[in-house]
């Protein structure tokens, strides 16, 4: 009997002798509650905590991963989709962590969803497809700010997927059809416009200088005597044809 006392004796001392020498990582800090009450943080390192007296509650510091699950969002436009994301978030305050928050990352996970779905119902599917880094900038700057009571950093977050029903796919690539059609009809109407302004500006020089024109038929000319034809149609101006008549009935 007494050999099995000394050994329980032991045995119960060698558990609070690890209970009270504790060693913490770089990145982990312990809270200490003293009979209930808050003490102080401490760590990393070796610490003591004496027993029955004093709590640890350890806290990692490291960045935190968290998914987003899957957000049903409608959007300003009326478009329901199914959004994720990814958060990144670590604690920088261990106290306020414990103390104001009863679970920081079941809370923060929640705050995520809600804010998630609360900033991008207020935009319309283009925003959502085409600014994703302004909403991931709008999501992180809310986040931060609500968690910050928490002792929780959001550094960053990132919209994964924007899942849109098939028919709303449909819908528009027949809308991006389009909008590529109009561009083609807008270019070639500027061209269009284009050519002509500068027809009629050659129409004006030729106009001005009636040598311009004949130096015009002229490569005219040779541009179709380089062609394969046994015929060549070549026009001659009127007034040429004036001035020679003209000068036959003078002589």
């Amino acid at each position: 009997m007494a050999i099995s006392g000394v050994f329980v004796g032991l045995v119960i001392f060698v558990a609070l002798l690890l209970y009270t020498f504790r060693v913490l990582r770089e990145y982990e800090r312990g809270v200490i509650f003293t009979l209930g009450r808050f003490w102080k943080v401490k760590g990393p390192g070796l610490i003591i905590v004496i027993p029955v007296i004093q709590q640890m509650v350890k806290v990692g510091l490291r960045t935190v991963v968290m998914d987003v699950p899957s957000q049903d969002v409608i959007s300003r436009d009326n478009v329901s989709v199914k959004v994720n994301a990814v958060i990144y978030f670590r604690v920088i305050d261990a106290e306020k962590a414990i103390i104001q928050v009863e679970d920081f990352l079941a809370a923060t996970s929640q705050l995520a969803q809600t804010t998630l779905r609360s900033v991008l119902g207020q935009h319309e599917l283009d925003d959502m497809l085409a600014e994703r880094e302004k909403l991931n900038s709008d999501i992180q700057t809310l986040l931060d700010q609500q968690t910050d009571a928490w002792g929780i950093k959001v550094a960053n977050v990132e919209i994964k997927h924007v899942d849109i029903d098939e028919t709303m796919v449909r819908a528009i690539a027949r809308q991006a059809e389009a909008e590529r059609e109009r561009r083609a009809k807008v270019i070639h109407a500027e061209g269009e416009m284009q050519a002509a302004e500068k027809l009629v500006a050659a129409a004006k020089t030729l106009n001005e200088q009636p040598q311009s024109l004949q130096l015009r038929y002229l490569q005219t000319l040779t541009e179709i005597a380089g062609e394969k034809s046994s015929t060549i149609v070549f026009p001659l101006p009127l007034d040429s044809i004036g001035k020679m008549f003209g000068n036959d009935s003078a002589g």
